[in-house]
């Protein structure tokens, strides 16, 4: 059989065309120590810092990222399973940053900090992914946070008045309540999602007990709330350049949704707990120290403000022609012993807009949450609340400043005057009513009706220990009593006018008639 030369031409030509005569370069380097999740490696003459590397070793491939840029070496560290790095791996540059798998399919999952599934679900696809550290949006990008972050927790919508697009600090000593208020403020966010109002919550937890992180998950299955919220942990044994990669990599899940606003689609709020901040910063200061960079004030290095500072930074309420979208931060720090004026506590003060400083003295005397009024502040203020809230809590920060002075002042067993003595009872009271227990958010609606109850007498001569049994009953009145009418009307004015005001008396006053404890 005769083959024809045209088709062995075609056959060869074909064949030549599918040769790739490219030839593939590699930037490959030799570990030459290794030990506590960090690598000095020789031969990597043109990483990049921040490079992504991929240590070759026995049981496959393990991420690291370039550190220190040293004359003959690199410091890096390595991300996973850094006791399977031995002394002369081979070690590939990739040419890019660290990146995170992020979108829709995150929803409901825990991860760990480079987006690998912790909850026994299925892998996540790396279609779309985002870099875990990016420069934060400029100020042309940005707009002023004018929008409520309901976190349904009375004295802190109340007083302490969180936006979307801010950063609010909860501060105060272990065991006070710190990431209660912020669990509380993701299940609130259950009350708006599939709405425009959504919110896309991420929960960070950074050197926490597995045991703790356990129990923050199944609080937000019961509670409905893990639909829409990731968990992102670098947990206490997990290495310490997972812990200090975790904040970023939540950060940048969350950035997915914030701009999702831009192509006008929702859910394009998002709220980030960060769980907490010091031990990110404790995780830093050991790779710096590893990495014989200099230790500064209590052995931090000279760059962990900036460390702090470059995360929180990115949280923001974009400007309208880029979508609108928020990603509002809630950082946690732990003090020792109540001492705000540390190093790390005070970085993160400046930086944040405003803190929520819980205190062991009021936790412990049963008043929860505890939050110390005098010392916790929003720099952002009534911008952040509904009309009806400004109008009927405007004052109420300073009547219980001047309760806790009068308190101290009765103590001393001194006779009292009528109007002191009438003072002292409204503040108890409202100390009383602002208590709330954990995992029961509160209606903005509810709380202001809450709240005007208090503040306009109306239960100055309930006893104490009725005043919860009494603000139970008033709620069931407007919600599903002869009060409904008039808190409809309230929702949907979300401000008291004069004749509201008229009408929220009479109903108020009709249900003190009608109630006896």
């Amino acid at each position: 059989m005769k083959i024809k030369t045209e088709e062995i031409t075609s056959v060869i030509k074909t064949e030549i065309e599918q040769y790739s005569n490219q030839l593939e370069v590699l930037d490959v380097g030799k570990v030459i120590e290794v030990g506590d999740g960090i690598a000095q490696i020789y031969g990597l003459s043109s990483a990049m810092a921040g490079e992504l590397l991929e240590f070759q070793t026995d049981d496959g491939a393990v991420m690291g990222q370039v550190f220190n840029l040293e004359l003959d070496t690199v410091g890096a560290v390595i991300y996973g399973d850094y006791l399977s790095v031995k002394e002369g791996d081979t070690v590939v540059s990739t040419g890019r940053l660290l990146s995170v798998p992020v979108g829709e399919q995150l929803l409901g999952r825990v991860v760990d900090p480079l987006g690998k599934p912790l909850d026994g679900g299925p892998a996540l696809s790396d279609e779309i992914t985002r870099p875990v550290d990016i420069i934060a949006p400029g100020i042309a990008d940005r707009q002023p946070v004018h929008e409520p972050l309901q976190t349904g927790i009375k004295a802190v919508d109340s007083m302490i008045p969180i936006g979307r697009g801010q950063r609010e600090l909860i501060i105060g000593d272990r065991k006070t309540g710190k990431t209660a208020v912020g669990v509380d403020a993701i299940i609130n966010q259950k009350r708006y999602w599939g709405t425009d109002e959504a919110v896309v919550c991420i929960y960070v937890a950074v050197g926490q007990k597995e045991s703790t992180v356990a129990s923050v998950v199944d609080t937000l299955k019961k509670n409905d709330a893990m639909k829409f919220t990731i968990v992102v942990n670098a947990g206490s044994s997990d290495p310490a350049p997972m812990q200090y990669i975790a904040p970023y990599s939540g950060t940048a899940m969350g950035e997915y949704f914030m701009w999702q606003g831009k192509d006008g689609k929702t859910p394009k709020h998002v709220l980030v707990v960060y769980d907490d901040l010091s031990k990110q910063a404790v995780a830093y200061r050991q790779l710096s120290l590893l990495l014989r960079r200099p230790p500064g004030r209590e052995a931090f290095p000279g760059d962990v403000f900036y460390l702090h500072s470059r995360l929180l930074e990115r949280s923001t309420k974009l400007s309208d022609e880029n979508g609108a979208g928020s990603l509002t931060a809630l950082p946690l720090i732990e003090t020792q012993e109540g001492d705000v004026s540390a190093y790390i506590p005070t970085n993160v003060i400046s930086i944040t807009d405003g803190q929520i400083y819980l205190e062991p003295e009021l936790f412990f005397a049963g008043t929860r949450p505890a939050i110390n009024v005098g010392i916790s502040v929003s720099r952002v203020g009534g911008a952040a609340q509904i009309k009806a809230m400004k109008q009927i809590a405007g004052s109420l920060r300073l009547d219980l400043a001047a309760y806790r002075e009068l308190e101290a002042f009765a103590q001393l067993g001194t006779e009292l005057d009528k109007a002191t003595q009438s003072q002292l009872d409204r503040g108890a009271r409202m100390v009383e009513l602002l208590k709330q227990l954990q995992y029961e958010p509160m209606d903005a609606i509810d709380q202001v009706l809450s709240i005007f109850a208090g503040s306009k007498g109306y239960l100055d001569d309930v006893k104490i220990t009725d005043v919860k049994k009494c603000e139970r009953a008033l709620l069931e009145y407007f919600n599903e009593g002869a009060g409904k009418g008039v808190r409809d009307e309230l929702a949907s004015l979300k401000k008291i006018d004069g004749e509201l005001e008229g009408k929220l008396k009479g109903a108020m006053k009709s249900f003190k008639d009608g109630w006896s404890a």
